[in-house]
């Protein structure tokens, strides 16, 4: 199974990881929101970087769930 449809079987069937890939839209979302603004404020870039260090974050939970899976699979065939 690729990467893209492991991603997609696990949207499906595992809740865990479909809550984080919500969160990161979200984060993602909003950091675009924030790269258009022309003049950012102090308060505005402090979030972008926050949200970048987030984001990263729900990254690696999400690829450590891809990870495990493939493990399992491996072991299970």
């Amino acid at each position: 199974m690729d990467m893209e449809s492991l991603k997609q079987y696990l949207l499906t069937n595992d809740n865990r990881f479909a809550e984080l890939y919500s969160e990161h839209q979200q984060y993602e979302k909003r950091l675009m929101e924030l790269t258009e603004l022309s003049y950012p404020s102090e308060a505005e870039l402090l979030e972008e970087q926050t949200l970048k260090k987030k984001k990263l974050y729900l990254k690696d939970q999400m690829e450590e769930i891809m990870r495990h899976h493939k493990e399992q699979s491996a072991v299970t065939h």
